[in-house]
């Protein structure tokens, strides 16, 4: 497949331009509102081309589908005008900044016939796959709870728009909560129902938050409980699904890498559980190429999107408030 890049950012560089190319893919432009980015960026990534007219990019016959990786408050507009223009996408998280936009992308989608993607990279992960088999088969019984913990320092390169403008969608919640949502949803099998929280200021958040905790009901009656933070450098991160007839234990498993350790325990102990080590991003791109062929549908759907974004704005209207919210999910979801 050939694509064109919106928004030269740093996981586009650090991952995603690696990612098509071991799948191989080419990337044939990529799009910045700044025409000295766009010319940096294609050098450093040795990209043939690139462009500050988004409408060019897209009328452009030979690109098949574009990765939107832009700020936040950008993606709507832009996956429509991508879907206009009849291109697949594969968009990052979160869709859009309300649910409507979110769901306003994925009907187009679905209308036009293109393959539209969230890129949810967790999921992507051995260590995740690897927990979800142990969840679905059983090994732990009914589950009782699930615990997300996903407190980090953000580096400086990533900081800017994230600690400091809501307008473009920052804060941790809409940046790392949605990650969680769709953990949650991918290792359980449900969606959650209701939350409360609380979220907070605690060193880096200038007029958005950096540091949340939640509490989710399921379905089924599990509780999940999820702590994000931009600001926390040695809390190390992973999660722990307890059940009626074991717990797992992932360690150092909520990143961009094939990285951590799970381990299994029941009442005949300890065990070690292996995980495939594949590049979670590579594995993404490979999925959704599959699904543009016809073969089955990419890691995460613009419905799983939808959802994940659902969640996030629950958690953030629940800190608000001091209230407990219902998650909304529209008719899409």
């Amino acid at each position: 497949m050939r694509w064109a890049l919106i928004g030269a950012s740093t996981i586009a560089s650090q991952f995603m331009c690696a990612a098509f190319r071991a799948a191989g893919h080419q990337i044939v432009t990529v799009v910045s509102g700044s025409a000295d980015l766009a010319a940096r960026f294609a050098e450093a990534n040795a990209i043939p081309a690139f462009t500050t007219d988004l409408a060019a990019a897209l009328a452009d016959p030979g690109v098949d589908a574009v990765y939107i990786s832009s700020t936040n408050e950008k993606h709507h507009a832009q996956a429509l005008a991508a879907i206009a223009a009849g291109k697949h996408v594969l968009c990052e998280k979160p869709l859009g900044l309300t649910l409507a936009e979110a769901q306003q992308m994925v009907a187009a989608a679905d209308a036009a016939g293109v393959v539209f993607a969230t890129n949810h990279h967790l999921r992507c992960s051995g260590s995740h796959r690897a927990v979800r088999d142990l969840v679905a088969s059983g090994r732990i019984g009914r589950v009782l709870s699930l615990r997300i913990f996903h407190a980090v320092h953000l580096p400086v390169p990533l900081q800017g728009w994230r600690i400091n403008d809501p307008g473009a969608g920052g804060g941790v919640i809409p940046d790392i909560t949605v990650h969680n949502a769709d953990v949650a949803r991918f290792l359980l099998g449900e969606d959650p129902q209701t939350v409360v929280a609380q979220s907070a200021t605690s060193g880096m958040g200038q007029g958005v938050e950096d540091s949340a905790m939640s509490v989710w009901t399921m379905p089924s009656g599990a509780m999940v409980f999820a702590h994000e933070s931009f600001t926390h450098p040695f809390a190390g991160s992973g999660l722990e699904v307890h059940g009626t007839e074991g717990s797992i234990f992932a360690r150092g498993v909520m990143t961009q890498r094939p990285l951590g350790e799970v381990e299994l325990v029941t009442a005949g102990g300890r065990t070690s559980v292996p995980f495939a080590s594949d590049d979670l991003y590579t594995v993404a791109v490979r999925q959704f190429a599959r699904a543009v062929a016809g073969q089955g549908q990419p890691a995460a759907t613009g419905h799983d999107g939808i959802a994940s974004l659902a969640v996030a704005l629950a958690v953030r209207q629940a800190a608000r408030t001091g209230t407990r919210q219902t998650v909304q999910y529209g008719a899409t979801a």
